[in-house]
């Protein structure tokens, strides 16, 4: 469905969604999806079997609870949940410890990115947005190596941003209750046409 100019276009339609840490407007029909994922997870299932299948599953999820664990040792962080059910999970800052912390999640999304990692930071939904949190998900192909390299670049972003001599311009931002400027990513890893004007 094409139409000739975004006035045409149904409000209804267009939703927006804070992520990761930009808002980004999609527009979609409801139940209305390409079948490239449905047709890409059937020839998983052919290729890999049940027991493959679980087999991977079941290292994504070994290793997203190494990294859950070791995040929740760090001294400014606090794990949404005590335990990890799939291969993803959420933390945010502690509260005692963001009162006098000069930088935010979004300031550590940026120092991860620096490193190549894409750990989004972002607002909760409505009613809950003043909340911000950090997530991880561990896919396919994730090694142990690779989430020590994570946990590693992790601890160097906090070490950096706790030699700050004053509050980051996100962290002047999120004080003042004003919305938080954070670069918008795409998933290609370029930025995004808006943030370059």
């Amino acid at each position: 469905m094409v139409w000739k100019g975004k006035e045409y276009l149904p409000e209804e339609m267009s939703f927006s969604v804070n992520y990761p840490g930009a808002n980004i407007t999609q527009v979609g029909l409801n139940f209305s999806r390409p079948a490239a994922q449905i047709l890409g997870q059937y020839y998983q299932f052919i290729r890999l079997g049940f027991q493959g299948y679980k087999e991977v599953q079941f290292n994504s999820l070994t290793i997203a609870k190494y990294i859950h664990h070791e995040i929740g040792k760090m001294a400014p962080f606090v794990n949404y949940s005590d335990e990890v059910a799939n291969p993803l999970f959420i933390w945010y800052l502690k509260p005692e410890y963001a009162k006098d912390a000069k930088w935010t999640l979004f300031d550590l999304q940026d120092k991860l990115a620096q490193s190549g990692w894409m750990v989004p930071a972002y607002t909760l939904p409505s009613k809950l947005e003043d909340y911000v949190v950090m997530r991880v998900v561990v896919r396919q192909g994730f090694s142990h190596d690779m989430a020590d390299m994570l946990l590693g670049d992790i601890k160097n972003a906090i070490a950096e941003l706790e030699k700050l001599d004053y509050p980051t311009p996100t962290r002047m931002a999120q004080d003042k209750n004003l919305p938080v400027e954070s670069k918008m990513f795409n998933h290609g890893g370029r930025r995004h046409k808006k943030a370059e004007k």
